[in-house]
């Protein structure tokens, strides 16, 4: 068999890895073992923390480092331990979480839970904001570790901050991002996307209104930036990694990698930069892309 062209396959896991239930395929985890067997080392990269995607690490038993919370942090699976973060400025922070209380909302602070003890730090302000119903849900549906307050000024432990957030109506995470943008411009990585819900709770949306998520970071916090560290510790040519995703968070590594692919369910983003299409998630889209790698036809 001849070597595949590429040592590294980063794999996303919402509407890549995982189908529209949130569970990996006996086709594509079939696929990642077959791709490891002919020696590609196959890297999550994730916006989930380490411990919200431990179906999937279970589901593929996945032991090489994993980039999670959409590129801050690199993390081993198998320990739990942090290998490499993207810390964010305290001075961000604050200004980040001023603009999302004064948008009604809670901030939803991630830490690198080896360094803080926990994975969130909810910061209410004063006027009490709550985080959405669904931000609740998945707290609990998850089993992460959370710590509320009022104050930043709680926070004991400010530089293991790597993500700031807030969840809400798409309009309104919308004018916030671009509060946020106006404010930092290029200074900052920044998301904005569609949240993991439930039905109980888009039911209770207006009309024409979906739930969001906003996502600040330090600049340098990327999906590739994570990847790029890992491949510079095993030696590899960004040219020999391939990437498959299908969301705003993913075009960093859907560019930067030699072969960048799209979902079939991708956003335009996504497929503007890709170098391939692969099929759907919910048509084992991965297990699609790995073949035609493994086949040397990509």
């Amino acid at each position: 068999m001849l070597r595949p062209r590429y040592d590294i396959v980063a794999i996303d896991l919402d509407g890549t890895l995982f189908d529209r239930a949130g569970k990996v395929s006996e086709p594509n985890r079939d696929a990642v073992c077959r791709a490891r067997a002919a020696g590609i080392r196959v890297v999550i990269c994730t916006g989930r923390g380490l411990i919200e995607a431990r179906h999937a690490v279970e589901a593929i038993e996945q032991r090489d480092p994993m980039v999670v919370a959409g590129g801050a942090m690199i993390a081993c699976p198998g320990t739990g331990s942090t290998i490499h973060r993207f810390a964010i400025d305290p001075e961000a922070v604050e200004v980040s979480t001023r603009f999302i209380h004064d948008h009604g909302h809670a901030a939803i602070i991630l830490k690198d839970p080896v360094a803080a003890g926990y994975d969130y730090l909810v910061v209410t302000g004063e006027r009490g904001h709550r985080v959405d119903p669904v931000i609740e849900w998945w707290f609990d549906r998850m089993k992460v570790k959370v710590r509320q307050v009022q104050s930043l000024a709680d926070d004991e432990h400010p530089e293991h901050t790597v993500r700031v957030g807030a969840c809400g109506l798409s309009g309104d995470m919308s004018r916030l991002r671009a509060l946020v943008r106006e404010t930092f411009g290029d200074r900052m990585t920044m998301h904005n996307f569609p949240a993991v819900s439930n039905e109980q709770r888009n039911s209770e949306l207006p009309p024409g209104e979906s739930l969001h998520v906003l996502e600040v970071f330090d600049r340098g916090a990327t999906k590739w930036s994570a990847v790029r560290v890992l491949a510079d510790r095993w030696g590899v040519a960004p040219e020999r990694v391939a990437a498959i995703g299908d969301e705003i968070n993913d075009v960093s590594m859907i560019e930067g990698a030699g072969l960048g692919i799209a979902m079939g369910n991708a956003v335009p983003e996504v497929r503007r930069v890709a170098d391939r299409m692969t099929l759907a998630n919910d048509q084992h889209g991965v297990a699609h892309a790995l073949k035609r790698i493994l086949a040397r036809e990509w």
